[in-house]
């Protein structure tokens, strides 16, 4: 008798203009794609040579309007996985990462997760910064994009998937995924890029974070609270 086929991750990444550090991420990917999983990079109308530069390194690519929700939506759509694995294009990914999800999820007790985060500079603050945030998760079972959230097809379908708005989007699906199932904590830590904390100063950023996700919790729309991050971001 013939053991079970591990079940196929679609590795979703939405792109805008990443013409700068996508080859590398999606290089780091393709021991994962080698296996038998795939990527499927939606991009939300880059103007550099995104699409170019990801083209050979992926199974497919689409387009979508701008917006990571929508984007990562779209890709959720047209995977043929049984888990889905949401990243952003400035991650590094760490060896093993796809086989620590089916670690994380081969029980059955839990049907989503995330990983643990750091910063790639040494630089003390943005280490406090990266503990409080894998604290948070912790605590709350709320996950950030940074994190990459994986989940199983049959709950994301069942939680209806990505909500259509401009913020927030990755904090609407795990509220909606904790109702179901406790997340799985893996502590191999993704790389996540400092530059928008770098450039518009530590504190500054963590502050507007907080603000925000505090004014989301509190009822205040993510149409709202876009229109403050939006400058930040750009």
């Amino acid at each position: 008798m013939h053991a079970a086929a591990e079940p196929v991750i679609s590795i979703i990444v939405p792109t805008l203009n990443e013409a700068g550090t996508i080859t590398a991420m999606l290089r780091q990917l393709q021991d994962c794609r080698s296996c038998g999983h795939e990527i499927i990079l939606v991009d939300g109308g880059s103007t550099d040579s995104t699409v170019h530069r990801a083209r050979p390194l992926v199974d497919r690519l689409y387009t979508a309007p701008t917006g990571r929700a929508c984007q990562m939506q779209a890709g959720a759509d047209m995977a043929r996985g049984e888990l889905f694995w949401f990243l952003h294009a400035d991650t590094r990914i760490p060896g093993h990462a796809c086989q620590a999800i089916l670690a994380a999820l081969a029980s059955g007790k839990r049907q989503w997760g995330y990983f643990g985060v750091q910063f790639p500079e040494r630089i003390r603050l943005l280490g406090l910064v990266s503990w409080l945030m894998n604290r948070r998760s912790r605590l709350t079972k709320i996950a950030t994009g940074d994190q990459g959230i994986f989940v199983t097809r049959n709950l994301f379908e069942q939680v209806s998937g990505f909500q259509d708005i401009p913020l927030m989007e990755d904090i609407a699906l795990s509220r909606c995924l904790k109702r179901y199932s406790r997340p799985a904590c893996i502590d191999l830590k993704l790389i996540t890029s400092s530059r928008r904390w770098c450039r518009h100063g530590i504190l500054r950023t963590v502050l507007l974070m907080w603000s925000l996700r505090l004014a989301y919790f509190l009822g205040v729309s993510p149409v709202t609270l876009s229109k403050y991050y939006k400058p930040h971001a750009s």
